[in-house]
């Protein structure tokens, strides 16, 4: 079984995306694919299991959410 996920964040701006983009893109290791369009950051999660996916996902978002609370300092 294959469970992919798509996910679609917003920003404020470009730059505030490229920035997250650049602090959490070193964790993809093969499980994410991640990139920036304008003020959006997208990422493609891909795994064998949904509970995998799930697991992927808690930590993506939750890398996300820290990169967003420094870029905010």
């Amino acid at each position: 079984m294959k469970a992919v996920c798509t996910l679609t964040i917003e920003f404020e701006n470009a730059e505030k995306a490229k920035k997250i983009l650049r602090s959490i893109q070193t964790d993809d290791h093969g499980f994410v694919k991640s990139k920036q369009s304008g003020k959006t950051l997208e990422a493609i999660v891909e795994s064998t299991s949904v509970a995998s996916l799930l697991h992927t996902l808690d930590d993506y978002l939750s890398c996300v959410s820290v990169a967003d609370e420094i870029v905010n300092k």
